[in-house]
């Protein structure tokens, strides 16, 4: 395993020190005594100082989630289980963050215009790898007729963002409500009329 760049050290004490303090009250100096790099050193790295330190910190672990997601969901046979899996892995990933927790129960005001700005720019990667599951569809029969394989993409993409924001009415501790919102409503409009989803454990 890599050793970790000055860079990731220093993103890796924001995250300590954002969990210790919070996003309003994380100095440089909390960063700085948590990574064990020099003050003159993040300034290097983040010449915004402690605002660009922040958001950069929450930008970071943001694209290792997704990326831990995709690794975990990438396996998946079909569209539907992908989805069942990722929205199951996001609910079980963000109950055992202790820092997004804290953050999300203390400064909700301050983590949503963050957490806005990295869902806009992590949709594109959410929709070029659902492309390859969109087209087996395709091919399987099961898409829409007409429908715009990049476009569905994004679709899919910014609904179960919202979905993993804000679950509404569905249980996600429970896998028969999680498969109900697949299956019923995020591919209501995507896959063919009539089209008879496989059953899977």
């Amino acid at each position: 395993m890599e050793s970790p760049t000055v860079r990731e050290r220093v993103l890796e004490g924001g995250l300590i020190s954002i969990g210790r303090y919070g996003l309003a009250r994380t100095t440089v100096d909390d960063v700085a005594q948590a990574s064990g790099v020099s003050r003159a050193t993040i300034y290097r790295h983040f010449p915004g100082g402690r605002e660009q330190l922040v958001a950069d910190t929450v930008a970071w672990e943001t694209s290792r989630f997704f990326q831990r997601l995709g690794e975990a969901v990438a396996g998946a046979p079909d569209l539907c289980v992908l989805l069942e899996d990722a929205l199951t892995f996001a609910r079980d990933a963000l109950a055992e963050h202790v820092v997004f927790q804290r953050v999300v129960q203390t400064e909700p005001e301050r983590l949503l215009p963050l957490i806005t700005v990295e869902a806009n720019r992590i949709l594109p990667m959410i929709g070029a790898f659902l492309v390859p599951f969109l087209e087996r569809e395709r091919l399987a029969g099961r898409l829409r007729e007409g429908a715009d394989i990049g476009r569905t993409a994004e679709f899919i993409a910014r609904m179960v963002l919202s979905c993993i924001g804000a679950p509404g009415v569905y249980d996600f501790d429970d896998p028969a409500e999680i498969r109900l919102l697949v299956r019923e409503q995020l591919l209501a409009g995507v896959l063919a009329r009539g089209t008879i989803l496989p059953q899977h454990p």
